[in-house]
């Protein structure tokens, strides 16, 4: 067989690029006050700002549009994708929301209250934020090579096993549950080990403490297990998934993403046991329970995209994907989080702008920085994301500085990966010019959304 790796699907419907020149990007992002969130996507080239519901649907997803029922209560499209669902997850229970955010906002109203702790490997901007708006402390305990960009580990995404049992045996009257985010987007996108998943699992329930998974990339994860964990070649992804899902009581997904869609997430549930409130606070938040803020047409794409999602021959391109970029910007001499996860490649700004000061967020200049030579938008996970303005006006800093450049599914080829690679390696030789940013203008949560800069 020929070594280059297609592309398993055909182009059916295009959607044109705006060139633009530097001149006009300078213009564009100091009126966004360099802060790439609020550019107009027009005025983008390639934009990998995130996956989140970015990608191409299918001609059968469009089809099965088509067949949504609109219905309020009791649609079909309710019931065709329950279906779907309680397959691949195992879990009775499922209560649909608009997106991944909604869903999480939903279970933590139900379940958390002012003063809890929730673990997990990584817990994710949204994750994080809704978390710590009711009050709850939200703790990281990844393992410490999930923490080195360059340190290569199969699974830099596993949690600290010894670090959650001093927390069970210290904390325990704090911790509702215990999370897992795979893949773990704020490390990389890299994958966690079923074996980390069944221990996690198994000492959650020593503790008496339920697993709730954060599965929105649970596809790419279900793949990684089976190409590098010792038992699973020979085991299909959709049997892997289904055996992740074994080990948790719930879970939260935004469909967004290995659910191939641009809008939708949900709630699973093993048990009944936060079910009423969780569907009360669902008819609070989002809607009835059988469309929870969807609608039909898009419960009918995502029962199909939830199957394509798990297609073999898609997920070793989209994984190869994220790796031939990574060979690209080893070559020019870029660090990035290694290996390649399976949605993004993190690029570790530290080794572009080795000399920039935390306190310019070096990683936020690395992204106007993209934007400015080539038109590429990407997102910052460091300081800006995760650090904080304490109210003596003093700031926290993150441990990782990266770009994160997110890959929409189906959306770009082979061309779009070079060209970008060579910005990229553009880039870090100007590396010299680039400039930091300052705050000007933040909210309290989630400021990265929405913050205002100037140069520093």
């Amino acid at each position: 067989m020929p070594k280059t790796m297609i592309e398993p699907f055909r182009i059916k419907s295009v959607e044109p690029i705006r060139m633009t020149t530097r001149a006009e990007r300078e213009r564009l992002l100091e009126a966004a006050r360099l802060n790439v969130f609020q550019l107009r996507a027009e005025d983008v080239l390639i934009d990998w700002l995130t996956d989140s519901g970015t990608g191409a649907m299918s001609a059968r997803q469009w089809g099965a549009i088509m067949e949504g029922d609109e219905s309020y209560a009791g649609a079909r499209s309710f019931f065709r994708l329950e279906k779907v669902i309680q397959d691949i997850t195992g879990m009775d229970y499922f209560v649909p929301t608009h997106q991944g955010r909604a869903a999480e906002k939903v279970l933590f109203t139900a379940v958390c209250k002012k003063g809890d702790l929730v673990p997990s490997n990584c817990h994710f901007d949204t994750t994080r934020a809704n978390l710590e708006y009711v009050g709850v402390q939200a703790l990281d305990c990844v393992i410490a090579e999930g923490l080195e960009p360059a340190t290569l580990h199969p699974f830099k995404g596993n949690i600290d096993l010894e670090r959650v049992e001093a927390l069970l045996r210290k904390e325990g009257a704090r911790i509702p549950f215990g999370m897992i985010t795979v893949t773990n987007n704020t490390g990389g996108g890299q994958p966690v080990a079923m074996a980390n998943i069944r221990a996690y699992a198994a000492l959650l329930k020593k503790y008496g403490k339920p697993l709730v998974m954060d599965v929105c990339r649970f596809a790419e994860n279900a793949m990684f297990i089976k190409m590098r964990e010792s038992g699973y070649e020979n085991t299909s992804v959709r049997a892997i998934a289904q055996e992740m899902f074994s080990y948790a009581d719930a879970a939260t997904m935004s469909a967004k993403k290995d659910g191939m869609v641009n809008i939708g997430g949900f709630i699973v549930l093993r048990s009944d046991e936060w079910l009423d409130e969780v569907r009360n606070d669902l008819i609070m938040m989002e809607g009835f329970p059988t469309y929870g803020g969807m609608a039909g047409r898009d419960l009918e794409a995502l029962a199909v995209g939830l199957e394509e999602g798990l297609d073999e021959d898609y997920l070793r391109y989209r994984l190869r994907t994220a790796e031939y970029l990574g060979e690209k910007l080893d070559a020019a001499g870029v660090g990035f989080v290694k290996p390649t996860g399976g949605h993004a490649v993190y690029i570790d700004a530290k080794t572009v702008l080795p000399d920039m000061p935390v306190a310019h967020y070096p990683a936020w200049a690395l992204c106007n920085a993209l934007y400015l030579e080539g038109g590429i938008r990407g997102v910052e996970v460091g300081s800006m994301m995760f650090g904080r303005r304490l109210d003596d006006g003093t700031e926290t800093f993150h441990s990782m500085e990266l770009v994160r450049l997110a890959f929409p599914r189906r959306m770009y080829t082979q061309s779009h990966f070079d060209y970008a690679a060579e910005v990229i390696a553009d880039v870090k030789q100007k590396a010299a010019s680039i400039r930091g940013v300052k705050i000007t203008k933040q909210p309290k949560f989630l400021r990265h959304f929405t913050v205002q800069c100037t140069w520093a």
